[in-house]
């Protein structure tokens, strides 16, 4: 099944990558952050699902991380996408998926 196309923010710059979701209270959609291979949630108001991409956007891993967290780099992972927790689960996302990313 393909989902209904999904909201997408690009992070490319290295300031759009640090800041990530930093001092929002939500977002809808996802927040793509590239190149990327970890992520933390020091600062986070809200819990977040993180898929960690390869190269061709196939799906990795998931994670739900809580705020306050620092994750590990991802091994072969060069694109995370970030979404409110419980999301991804919702979108079907899960190891061996590719993500589809229009205009990018």
């Amino acid at each position: 099944q393909t989902p209904a196309p999904v909201p997408l923010e690009l992070a490319e710059s290295r300031r759009a990558r640090r800041r990530g979701l930093l001092g929002r209270d939500g977002i809808e959609g996802a927040l793509l952050l590239t190149p990327a291979s970890a992520v933390h949630t020091r600062g986070m108001r809200f819990a977040i699902d993180v898929a960690y991409l390869d190269r061709k956007f196939r799906v990795l891993a998931v994670r739900t991380m809580r705020p306050g967290r620092i994750g590990l780099p991802r091994f072969r992972a060069r694109h995370v996408l970030e979404a409110e927790a419980g999301t991804m689960e919702r979108w079907g996302l899960r190891p061996g998926v590719r993500v589809t990313v229009r205009n990018f």
